[in-house]
């Protein structure tokens, strides 16, 4: 299986935590995050949205978007509940992810980790997305507060991998994690379970 991949993707890196959480070997090819000229040439035909992570598995077939290809791997294993609720409730938290985590605490983290500082003449929408990433933090440590350990059941499944891909990472984009014990421990509990790998293995 071939990846085409970023090291400093969260998308890239869910997939990628998945994998090694179910010894899954996948060679990666690393693409540019802010040089994207070479994408259709290399993607053209796999991804029509020339984005990463995109997967090409051994029979050649390729799949995009993070969510789904986690899907595609994690389901029949433990990261899937056989539970017709749960599962909806895992699928819940993944679109959760990507309309909340992705376009706010992610952006906001490539802005600063990658282009160094928020884009010229970016200010108030640098502001918006970081009011709407402490209001997505603080869902999350509300719902974790009230006693759970986990997003989904009493284990860890996608939900979990999904939201700790950008989150555990937040900081990097200038949000003050120390704000959220019950998230932290969470993460905690992500980092320290066997078979983890971190964003930058």
């Amino acid at each position: 299986m071939l990846l085409y991949n970023s090291p400093v993707s969260g998308n890239c890196y869910k997939v990628r935590l998945l994998l090694a959480h179910l010894g899954i070997p996948v060679e990666r090819r690393t693409l540019d995050v802010v040089d994207r000229s070479n994408r259709p040439e290399l993607l053209g035909d796999l991804n029509p949205a020339l984005r990463v992570p995109t997967i090409v598995l051994d029979d050649g077939r390729p799949l995009a978007e993070s969510s789904a290809i986690l899907w595609y791997f994690g389901e029949g294993t433990r990261f899937v509940p056989e539970d017709r609720y749960r599962r909806a409730q895992v699928l819940q938290w993944m679109f959760f992810e990507q309309y909340e985590v992705e376009p706010n605490i992610a952006v906001v983290r490539f802005w600063f980790h990658e282009l160094g500082g928020v884009p010229a003449g970016q200010q108030s929408v640098y502001e918006s997305k970081v009011a709407a990433g402490y209001r997505t933090l603080d869902a999350m440590e509300k719902y974790l507060a009230s006693g759970r350990q986990w997003f989904v059941g009493d284990g860890m499944t996608l939900a979990d991998i999904a939201l700790y891909g950008y989150t555990h990472v937040a900081g990097e984009g200038g949000f003050e994690l120390d704000r959220y014990p019950a998230l932290q421990e969470w993460h905690e509990r992500v980092s320290s379970a066997p078979g983890h790998v971190p964003i930058t293995a």
